[in-house]
């Protein structure tokens, strides 16, 4: 018998530890689906401020904490937390460092205003998920990036992890969605997204840093896209257009509503070249 085909998530929201939302449900639901059609999967997200640890029983994982990353020149400790959701038999692991999400907000200040640090938080999440990921010793047979913060993990995974064997053959399915693509970053957003292997020419989209450029840095170094949203922007559509990668189309998400897990297995098994298993 084959061993099962591994998915890893990472994602901006999950419900019930962020509101319910569209992402948020997809971002708890789709997993326990996946799982239940024979696939071993892991769960990531950022331990944002506003999560109750002890509603939540989060609990930090030590032998997976201790380790720094760098970002914009400043060494960050990276601590490992995690929840069950016993009604799911999964675990969701969390990214936390007091730096960036200790602070009671998700993305926005309290007037609205995009965080001034975002960029840096994206950094440190993508990152801090490869790493972990890699003290796991859990070899992914498709990384799934949903949600913004996400979407750095892609140039990382492709260049600066690509020696690396645990993700060696690991396919890159990215879920497009229609969120902060306006919203702009620090003027220095290149410089401080760059690590060993990456460079100013991998990420040369984002010396105009703002969410539609990181959206499509994502789709540069992606394998197969996800249409995450029923209305996108057409400059994004055509992004994913003029990618030529194998695209799934939108469907609907809810609580009650799980055909869509069909649709998401049946894509990560074409990705795969599974026949019919």
């Amino acid at each position: 018998m084959k061993d099962p085909k591994r998915v890893l998530f990472v994602n901006s929201e999950i419900f019930p530890y962020l509101p319910e939302s569209p992402r948020a449900v997809l971002g708890r639901f789709l997993p326990q689906g996946i799982q239940e059609k024979g696939k071993e999967i892991r769960s990531f997200m950022p331990r944002f401020g506003c999560i109750n640890e002890r509603r939540n029983q989060l609990h930090e994982v030590i032998r997976l904490s201790g380790m720094n990353i760098i970002v914009n020149d400043v060494d960050r400790p990276l601590v490992i937390k995690v929840s069950s959701i016993p009604s799911a038999r999964m675990q969701v692991y969390f990214i936390d460092n007091e730096d960036y999400f200790h602070r009671k907000l998700v993305f926005n200040n309290a007037d609205g205003s995009f965080i001034e640090d975002n960029d840096e938080r994206a950094a440190f999440f993508a990152r801090g998920v490869l790493e972990t990921v890699k003290k796991l010793r859990w070899k992914p047979d498709i990384i799934h990036c949903q949600g913004w913060i996400s979407h750095l993990l892609p140039v990382y995974l492709k260049k600066a992890y690509s020696d690396d064997p645990l993700f060696e053959n690991t396919k890159l399915v990215l879920s497009l969605y229609d969120e902060f693509l306006n919203e702009k970053f620090s003027e220095d957003m290149q410089q401080k997204v760059t690590m060993n292997g990456i460079g100013t020419k991998e990420t040369a989209i984002l010396e105009e840093g703002n969410g539609m450029n990181l959206a499509k840095l994502a789709i540069q170094y992606a394998d197969a896209l996800v249409l995450g949203d029923e209305q996108l922007p057409q400059e994004l559509l055509q992004a994913a257009k003029d990618s030529g990668l194998p695209t799934l189309g939108y469907f609907p998400v809810s609580q009650e509503e799980t055909a869509y897990v069909d649709e998401y297995n049946q894509f990560y098994d074409q990705i795969l070249n599974i026949d019919g298993e």
